[in-house]
């Protein structure tokens, strides 16, 4: 199993589409006993938070999100945790939202120190 993602800053590592997540959003995230929680904004994000929990290295939570327009949006994701070869995290995610249509799959990875 890769290692816990408590205390550790990712980031994506590509933009989604307008309004949503990107480049310069910055997720940090927090990990006790099997629960999973983030707080996350930059970019058209104002303001994220995320929570669920982790199995091994799997990872399924909800979040919700306020966009710079003013509107709000929620979804559910399921991530794999994968450990990179110098040692920093990667997420695989597969993710759906709930209040508006839209799917895909994003990768977010752990910032260098």
């Amino acid at each position: 199993m890769a290692r816990s993602l408590d205390g550790l800053t990712l980031a994506p590592v590509a933009d989604q589409a307008p309004g949503q997540v990107g480049t310069r959003t910055r997720f940090a995230y927090r990990e006790q006993d099997g629960t999973v929680w983030a707080d996350y904004a930059g970019g058209d994000v104002v303001r994220g938070h995320l929570v669920g929990t982790r199995e091994g290295d799997r990872i399924d939570f909800r979040y919700v999100q306020l966009g710079r327009d003013g509107t709000t949006s929620s979804g559910h994701c399921v991530s794999d945790v994968v450990a990179l070869p110098d040692g920093r995290i990667r997420l695989v995610e597969t993710w759906e939202w709930e209040s508006q249509p839209g799917s895909g799959t994003s990768v977010v990875e752990e910032l260098g120190a």
